[in-house]
């Protein structure tokens, strides 16, 4: 039996690597595991690495032995959203990911909790960009601005409208238009610095945006919902204990038909513009759900549909006839040799 080892050591083109339950933990995230199941299965990964003996492997060979693991420890649907997760890995355009919804769904806790798991460090939700924006106007300027979405309306004053108009609506639609415009400025630069971006708020209105403007970038555009209106008022309550009080629960109960008013008018836009609804009930499997849409979205796009032609099918055929016998006996013992 082989020695069992305390260091195993990655090797690549430029860099000497000790194996990391970390980062291997955060790339196992993306499959859609919490943190603690994916802490689990990267503890098991390092112990197999040890046991086989074998000081110094290539990444090839950790991410083989993730899949195995994978596969024995949770089933073959992870493992898929793993190789395409680690097959779209070096993108050289940003992803952008586009989360809308009325006021209240879980769009914030969502964000977080999908940013964490697919290592994007930088979020921002709608309503900063309106708090910025209000700093830079007076509000006799741009009164609209200066009223949550679901009151935006009230700015409008006597206005002279059509008796056909839906005021909530009209205000709703007149305050996403201005808050875009930060949002575009803030993608525009995610992409010259080509980083993952996500941005979530009522404001994300399907339509408003045109994918061919961001052609050098993957947008992925959705939608969260609560469909019980129960229990998208018990999300209320819940922020308002969440925040201490900053976010009470009586503003919205009063502003509550026209939260749902709103949420009704977006549905009916992604329904229009094809952009994905997600129903926000469970997080834990809210958040799976939007994982497997963005990285499937984002890979066949990136394959163009020639998954024979992508990285993805290399690994697939690597790790097929992998032998981990011989892959544990005879593995890298240098850079050079694990790189030939």
């Amino acid at each position: 039996m082989p020695e069992r080892l305390q260091k195993i050591t990655i090797v690549d083109e430029e860099h000497h690597l000790p194996y990391s339950k970390g980062l291997m933990a955060v790339s196992i995230m993306a499959t859609g595991l919490p943190p603690g199941q994916a802490y689990s299965i990267a503890s098991l990964i390092q112990e197999e690495l040890r046991d086989e003996g074998v000081p110094m492997v290539t990444m090839e060979y950790v991410r083989c032995t993730a899949e195995r693991i994978l596969e024995r420890e949770v089933g073959a649907r992870y493992v898929d959203i793993y190789r395409k997760w680690q097959a779209i890995g070096n993108l050289r355009k940003p992803i952008i990911i586009l989360m809308g919804g009325a006021t209240g769904v879980g769009k914030s806790t969502v964000a977080t909790m999908l940013g964490a798991r697919l290592g994007v460090t930088r979020q921002v939700s709608t309503d900063v960009i309106r708090e910025v924006l209000r700093s830079s106007f007076a509000p006799d300027l741009i009164p609209v601005l200066y009223n949550s979405s679901f009151s935006a309306f009230e700015a409008l004053g006597s206005m002279p409208l059509p008796e056909t108009t839906d005021k909530v609506i009209l205000g709703f639609l007149e305050q996403a238009a201005m808050v875009w415009v930060g949002i575009r400025a803030l993608i525009d630069r995610a992409i010259v610095e080509r980083t993952n971006f996500i941005v979530e708020g009522a404001h994300v209105v399907p339509g408003i945006v045109d994918p061919q403007y961001f052609k050098d970038a993957f947008v992925v555009q959705m939608v969260l919902a609560v469909d019980d209106e129960q229990q998208h008022r018990s999300h209320f309550e819940i922020r308002e204990v969440e925040t201490e009080g900053a976010r009470p629960f009586r503003k919205y109960l009063d502003n509550f038909a026209n939260i749902r008013k709103i949420q009704d008018y977006v549905l009916g836009l992604a329904a229009e513009q094809k952009v994905p609804v997600f129903p926000c009930y469970s997080m834990d499997a809210t958040v799976s759900a939007v994982l497997d849409f963005v990285i499937n979205q984002v890979f066949v796009e990136y394959t163009e549909g020639k998954v024979a032609d992508s990285d993805i099918a290399r690994t697939i055929e690597a790790c097929t006839h992998y032998d981990v016998k011989a892959g544990a006996a005879a593995g890298p013992q240098s850079k050079e040799e694990g790189l030939n």
